[in-house]
């Protein structure tokens, strides 16, 4: 079954019905007991690096995103096999270098959209590679199809390293992260999967992903930076809820965080009764930072708490990385002023042109990870290691700075991504705090 965290909705529409009328049927959830399985990969994120080359850099944690213009020079040959002691390939491949590595994605299936897209955006980053002066070809990419199935995953891995892959990106859910990562973990190769479920990563598996454990740690210290002292949350009673609340709880015992209450509902009624039982907290200042993660009830939780006559006050709510571009949460007056976290959205709109001029289609919010992942790949200091892509260099602690921003890998294959905070003002959002690693 597919994770919760894998696929969530981008951008959607929808009108906030007034209360008397079905507070929470206006979205085809509760009421009816339904969580609607959302359609994008969650992820949220669109950080900018100039002209997108990858670069190691120093002394990442809780310091502003720098901004490269240009990468560091990359000249001299990666030390690798010789292409032609390899194997044929099986598949499409780009690029010339002499190392070779796998790209698993979807590329048919119900997700062969994102895939597609990723795909597409993979080729921008050999383009970038070939055209750039100061950048050698340092990798030759294998693009293999999933179909978004996790036994597919797994044969295409085995496939991959039998033909020499020395790397292998992707795949993107959940599941097929974990089966490819069985049997590359078993050759002594590593993965860096796409997936944002945290419980896909293992050593020698790493995520490049914003995982639930950042977005909500970068939101908290947020809030506790500007003086909110007592927090709360209320989630649904989902795979998707029970994933925030542990991040809730792990972020909030990291920051020394006093967490006065937590509420789960699964239901309209459960819902409402959560509102009166946390309302006189609310009122009496109690409670004063309220962790609100699912944006398909958000808005009708804010008017809940608004009908309730609760001030804004001192009063912060805080949402989660799926609030990113949600039209009825921007139209709801109760949640203007409300904070949540995002990745910066330069880097996607700085990919937008060239892959509009090449593919005569908008990228898909992913497909800045598949660009930074290629040239994570290419970087000489990866590709070049001995052996290449060994543990010290991924993990190293100063990070990468990639079209998404700044991130690191850590041992246990989680990673950390640097946010930006925004705020919710109506009719759309403002960043209120720049990006950092929490």
């Amino acid at each position: 079954m597919e994770n919760a965290l894998d696929l969530a909705t981008h951008t959607h529409s929808g009108t906030r019905l007034a209360p008397r009328q079905g507070l929470f049927s206006h979205r085809g959830l509760i009421s009816r007991f339904v969580f609607k399985k959302s359609k994008r990969l969650a992820r949220g994120a669109m950080l900018a690096l100039g002209l997108g080359a990858l670069t190691l850099i120093s002394g990442c944690s809780n310091l502003a995103l720098p901004q490269f213009s240009n990468p560091l020079p990359n000249t001299s040959q990666p030390q690798g096999l010789m292409l032609e002691n390899l194997p044929t390939i099986a598949g499409e491949t780009l690029g010339t270098g002499p190392i070779r590595v796998a790209l698993l994605l979807p590329l048919s299936g119900d997700i062969a959209s994102v895939g597609q897209s990723m795909s597409n955006a993979a080729k921008l980053a050999v383009d970038f590679i070939e055209q750039s002066p100061n950048i050698s070809s340092n990798i030759t990419l294998i693009i293999k199809d999933t179909a978004g199935n996790s036994a597919v995953a797994a044969n295409k891995t085995s496939e991959a390293i039998s033909e020499g892959a020395q790397l292998i990106l992707g795949p993107l859910r959940a599941e097929s992260v974990q089966a490819a990562g069985a049997v590359a973990r078993a050759a002594g190769v590593p993965v860096i999967g796409f997936s944002n479920n945290s419980g896909a990563a293992s050593p020698g598996v790493y995520l490049l992903n914003v995982l639930p454990e950042t977005e909500v740690k970068r939101s908290l210290s947020y809030a506790q930076s500007q003086g909110k002292q007592a927090f709360a949350a209320i989630v649904p009673n989902t795979e998707f809820g029970r994933i925030q609340e542990g991040a809730f709880r792990q972020a909030a015992a990291d920051l020394g965080i006093s967490v006065r209450a937590i509420y789960r509902f699964s239901s309209e009624a459960e819902a409402r009764d959560t509102v009166t039982q946390i309302v006189p907290f609310l009122q009496s200042g109690a409670i004063d930072a309220l962790f609100l993660p699912d944006r398909s009830t958000a808005s009708s939780f804010g008017t809940l708490i608004e009908e309730a006559g609760v001030a804004k006050g001192n009063l912060m709510i805080i949402g989660s990385l799926n609030w990113s571009g949600d039209v009825v949460i921007a139209q709801t007056p109760y949640l203007a002023g409300a904070v949540y976290p995002a990745v910066d959205e330069t880097g996607l709109a700085a990919l937008r042109p060239s892959y509009e001029a090449q593919f005569g289609a908008t990228p898909h919010a992913l497909s800045t990870v598949s660009y930074t992942a290629v040239l994570l790949a290419n970087s000489r200091s990866l590709s070049q290691a001995q052996p290449p892509f060994n543990v010290g260099v991924l993990t190293s602690p100063s990070g990468f700075n990639g079209r998404d921003g700044l991130f690191r890998f850590l041992g246990n294959g989680r990673s950390e991504y640097a946010l930006v905070m925004k705020q919710v003002v109506i009719g759309g959002s403002q960043t209120v705090a720049g990006a950092r690693i929490p």
